[in-house]
């Protein structure tokens, strides 16, 4: 009868020999697997930033203390700093047009003539007219005289002198009447003669020589003054109060007006007026600068970039405005220690133009910030300062050095169909050991 107690022993020894042909088993896939990460890394090199080896290529400049103005930015209309729409005081026709299309002129000169003969006979029937009137009551006057002397002999009756001394009134009140309608016939004349009303420019001519013109009603021309000329803009409700401010202390506020892309500088004038209340819908206020144009760079209805200097810090503390970033603790620079590492920096911004920010507190001047390539920055990376050019070339050097250590993937089947072979034929590409 065989012993019972040696099958449990060679079914534990099974056991633990397969246990152990396991462990080895992983032990070797382990160690596949640790060496295969070895040598990708060893072949794709070491890298920058963070714990990796090496510096990363940054543009950095330093903080700054230099005279900062505070400006606002606002987009403009250019317009005329008087405008006119000439039109006839008097209807007739236009007999003569005496000026040329985009001309200049200045207040009183000549522009048209309208035919003034209907309107210098209305002037000869008033003065008749007029006339008439006078004779009539220098006649009653003398007739008055002489009643009043009848009377004081008792030889006319009361009621006799007071009738002629109403006809005497009567009659000084119809020659103010006349009067007045000898001034209205020669007023009649001379709008016959259309003038320019304000020194500017002429535009486009709206009416020819032989029209019959309208009183009131046809427009010959516009006039333009475009020298001093006006932009008007608008800034947001909350910037008001600063603006006011500066303002009322009398001295002129510098306004500047830039091209559409803010490339070049057009004209520079003053603040001339502002606005005495708030555009409900916009929440804006509307202004209003001055500026002198001699050479005719604004043009009427002409869209400019305005920037409005409010006010001017002789010592500010200035630092590049593409250097700051935003976290969740609020706004942060990468400041590079004296070891040519960075760590991150909090700040305080009192006010910025988008180039450069004036700041509060965090930084001194003459320390460097990172301006370009913060995108790879850990706390306690190593930089390495260069220009903004060879910095972005050496990022664009490092991703390509990156990709080509990268180990060839497994075709995909579509892949494997472009190169003319089916994706089932492919052999496995494995990385090289």
């Amino acid at each position: 009868m065989p012993d019972s107690s040696v099958t449990p022993v060679k079914k534990s020894s099974k056991k633990l020999m397969l246990i152990l042909l396991l462990l080895c088993i992983a032990g070797a896939g382990w160690y596949w697997q640790h060496s295969q990460s070895a040598n990708d890394t060893g072949q794709s090199g070491p890298r920058r930033g963070g714990s990796f080896a090496g510096a990363v290529p940054v543009n950095a400049e330093q903080v700054r203390l230099e005279r900062f103005a505070v400006q606002l930015k606002a987009l403009g209309t250019v317009t005329p700093w008087n405008a006119v729409k000439v039109t006839s005081q008097v209807s007739g026709e236009l007999d003569t047009v005496l000026f040329s299309e985009g001309q200049l002129v200045e207040k009183g000169a000549l522009l048209a003539q309208i035919d003034p003969r209907s309107y210098q006979a209305a002037l000869l029937q008033a003065e008749g007219a007029l006339q008439e009137t006078r004779a009539q009551l220098a006649s009653a006057q003398l007739d008055l005289k002489r009643y009043q002397g009848l009377y004081k002999e008792d030889s006319i009756a009361r009621q006799t002198l007071e009738q002629q001394q109403a006809t005497v009134a009567q009659l000084q009140g119809s020659l103010k009447v006349r009067e007045a309608q000898r001034d209205n016939a020669r007023l009649d004349v001379e709008r016959t003669r259309i003038i320019a009303p304000i020194t500017g420019r002429l535009g486009l001519r709206a009416v020819d020589a032989g029209n019959y013109i309208s009183a009131a009603n046809t427009e010959l021309v516009s006039i333009t003054q475009d020298n001093p000329i006006a932009v008007h803009f608008t800034i947001p409700e909350h910037e008001l109060q600063a603006v006011l401010q500066a303002y009322q202390l009398g001295e002129p506020l510098i306004v500047q007006a830039w091209n559409r892309d803010e490339s070049q500088l057009l004209a520079a004038g003053v603040l001339d007026s502002i606005d005495n209340q708030v555009d409900v819908t916009t929440g804006s206020v509307r202004l209003k600068a001055r500026f002198d144009n001699p050479a005719q760079v604004l043009f009427p209805n002409q869209f400019v970039n305005v920037r409005l200097q409010v006010t001017v810090h002789e010592q500010a503390l200035l630092v590049p405005a593409d250097a700051i970033q935003f976290g969740a603790n609020g706004r942060f620079v990468w400041q590079i220690q004296d070891d040519d590492t960075v760590v991150v920096q909090p700040i305080e911004i009192i006010t910025s133009d988008g180039t450069l920010s004036m700041l509060r507190s965090g930084l001194a001047a003459g320390d460097w910030v990172v301006v370009e390539g913060v995108d790879r920055l850990r706390t306690g990376s190593k930089v390495s300062r260069v220009a903004p050019a060879a910095a972005e070339s050496a990022v664009d050097a490092d991703a390509d050095a990156d990709a080509q250590a990268q180990p060839a993937a497994t075709p995909t089947k579509t892949q494997a169909s472009d190169q003319g072979q089916p994706a089932a034929q492919q052999p496995e590409q494995k990385p090289a050991a």
